[in-house]
């Protein structure tokens, strides 16, 4: 048996909201879920390099499939650019590896206030 603590769960959902709400006919949407693709989904032209990049084709690409409410492809193409840039980092995140969560952990203690 393990002395070790249990792993938290991960998050499998962001959410996003919009600087710019989408209009579908008379409804709004003004945030968005980001749910962590599944391997079937990077399928079809995605490949996890393009959204660990952050590329926008990808992200485009992807978006309709992991967004609830889904969005259409136009939709996705019409998102605001910080819109896009922060599922861009949801996306990076959902990726990130325990070494990457722990560096990035480090520098941000180093630059808290100390009270």
């Amino acid at each position: 048996m393990s002395d070790a603590p249990p792993a938290e769960p991960k998050n499998r959902f962001e959410t996003v909201t919009l600087s710019e709400p989408i209009v579908r006919g008379e409804s709004r949407i003004e945030t968005l879920s980001i749910r962590k693709p599944k391997s079937g989904e990077l399928r079809g032209g995605i490949s996890l390099q393009d959204i660990i990049g952050t590329d926008i084709s990808a992200l485009l690409k992807i978006i309709p499939r992991v967004s609830e409410p889904p969005l259409t492809a136009e939709e996705a193409d019409n998102l605001e650019p910080e819109d896009l840039a922060e599922i861009g980092g949801i996306m990076r995140g959902f990726f990130m590896t325990q070494a990457e969560r722990q560096a990035i952990e480090m520098m941000m203690a180093e630059h808290r206030p100390r009270t």
